[in-house]
């Protein structure tokens, strides 16, 4: 098999998500109202929001997930620079406590993986 690198391996996570995102759509149409009632808390609780504001590589394919149920989608390019940071390729990003205090955190691209604000 060959070695996938981390764009390959960030589109491959949002294939994935979004065969996900459609298979809740099915369900929000079957149940009107299961997404924000039983769906999104629960992905909430896996994506580990509240307690790690930087994601896991465990965390990170749910907060793809979850960026594919939102409007814009998720962005193959920051998830490749999360993937980056997580197997250690890429220097760690610093984290300030008010990330929209400072023009560096918009442009990591971090809060399109925050969905502690939707």
């Amino acid at each position: 098999m060959p070695n996938l690198s981390t764009q390959q391996l960030a589109d491959l996570l949002i294939g994935i998500a979004r065969a996900q995102a459609a298979v809740i759509q099915g369900i929000e149409s079957a149940v009107p109202g299961a997404r924000g009632t039983h769906i999104a808390p629960a992905l909430q609780n896996v994506a580990h929001l509240h307690d790690r504001p930087d994601p896991s590589l465990i965390d990170l394919p749910v907060r793809v997930l979850m960026s594919s149920l939102g409007r814009i989608g998720p962005d193959a390019a920051n998830i490749a620079r999360e993937l980056d940071r997580l197997f250690g390729d890429a220097p760690p990003v610093a984290v300030p406590s008010d990330p929209a205090a400072t023009p560096a955190a918009s442009a990591s691209g971090d809060e399109e993986l925050d969905f502690s604000k939707s």
